[in-house]
């Protein structure tokens, strides 16, 4: 059901660029498996049913705020331009209010953090 994404490169509008750009693909992978929904739906270029454009916006919304990449590169990563990463940011801020979803969102953030620092040890 996963695609696995290129460790190399990943075309975006047509154009070949280095994946370590923005090293979006940890995020996109995690929440891919995590909501299950195939990859190649979280970047590709059309507008998608409800359940994929939330977790494309949940992975945005975590390169922005774990990984801290500006709105720009997200925006190249996913295919889409800034106004559009800056509001899926803005939507699950506010979908945050739950706190279901903020726990799983606790929870995405934690998971991303701990394997940042596992590559830093082992990059080190």
């Amino acid at each position: 059901m996963y695609d696995s994404l290129s460790p190399m490169h990943t075309t975006v509008s047509g154009a070949w660029r280095s994946r370590a750009q923005c090293g979006c693909d940890a995020v996109i992978t995690l929440v891919a498996r995590r909501k299950n929904v195939p990859i190649r739906l979280l970047t590709h270029k059309s507008r998608s049913r409800l359940p994929v454009a939330r977790a494309r916006q949940l992975a945005m919304y975590l390169s922005h705020i774990v990984l801290g990449r500006s709105l720009l590169e997200i925006a190249e990563a996913f295919g889409r331009d800034r106004t559009t990463v800056s509001y899926a940011c803005a939507v699950i801020e506010d979908m945050r209010d739950d706190p279901r979803f903020d726990e799983e969102v606790t929870a995405l953030e934690q998971q991303i953090e701990a394997d940042m620092a596992g590559e830093a040890v082992h990059h080190g």
